[in-house]
């Protein structure tokens, strides 16, 4: 029998160790390579090409989500599986965006291990079984029939949505995107607008809120 080839991203070197033991446990499960840091992840799959990936949604540097986003893009043949705390539909949704395979809440059991890793590995999508398929279901088709504001959102807006949830400054954010502090200020002001959010940290829940952003641990 095959083995399947996993890489294990996560920034607890206790967590990753926990994992690891019950990945090994299963037998035909060999661990190529584990990251801290979703930079290394995205270099460490680069070089391994693991069958599954198992990804911590919140690390420092790329988040699980933009990680998973690259993966999608760059290696097709890479299942990526979330590992994360939060059971919220958005965030589930957010990352069946990105292209995650699987979604496994980080207090499931072993045996649930066992089954998201043989699922995503053949090709299968899983969901832990507190996130509820329905009211994802649910969720999609409000959106798609009415799409929201942040579906609204310019790709430039969401960047700059997304710098100023992450504490940047308007100065900070003209520098990091290469245009004018009042080009920023206008970006701002029509963020504000449109989504009728009119002070910073009202931004900073928005953006956790629709996964553009992560809270803190």
């Amino acid at each position: 029998m095959k083995s399947i080839r996993v890489l294990l991203a996560d920034d607890h070197t206790l967590v990753r160790a926990g994992f690891r033991a019950l990945l090994r446990s299963l037998g035909d499960v060999e661990i190529v390579a584990e990251a801290g840091d979703g930079d290394d992840a995205l270099r460490l799959i680069e070089v391994h090409q693991p069958d599954v990936v198992l990804l911590d949604i919140a690390m420092p540097g790329l988040n699980g989500l933009e990680v998973a986003a690259c993966v999608v893009q760059r290696f097709p043949n890479v299942r990526v599986m979330m590992l994360s705390m939060y059971a919220n539909e958005e965030y589930v949704l957010q990352a069946l965006r990105a292209g995650a395979a699987g979604y496994l809440l980080k207090d499931a059991d072993s045996s649930e291990l066992e089954l998201a890793v043989r699922a995503v590995a053949r090709g299968d999508t899983y969901l832990s079984p507190p996130v509820s398929k329905s009211v994802i279901e649910d969720y999609v088709q409000r959106l798609s029939s009415q799409p929201g504001s942040f579906d609204r959102l310019t790709p430039r807006q969401r960047e700059v949505l997304q710098l100023i949830a992450k504490g940047h400054s308007t100065k900070e954010i003209a520098q990091m995107l290469n245009i004018g502090v009042k080009t920023a200020e206008t970006h701002r002001t029509q963020l504000m607008q449109q989504l009728d959010i009119h002070d910073i940290a009202g931004l900073v829940r928005y953006a956790i809120r629709v996964g553009l952003i992560l809270p803190d641990k």
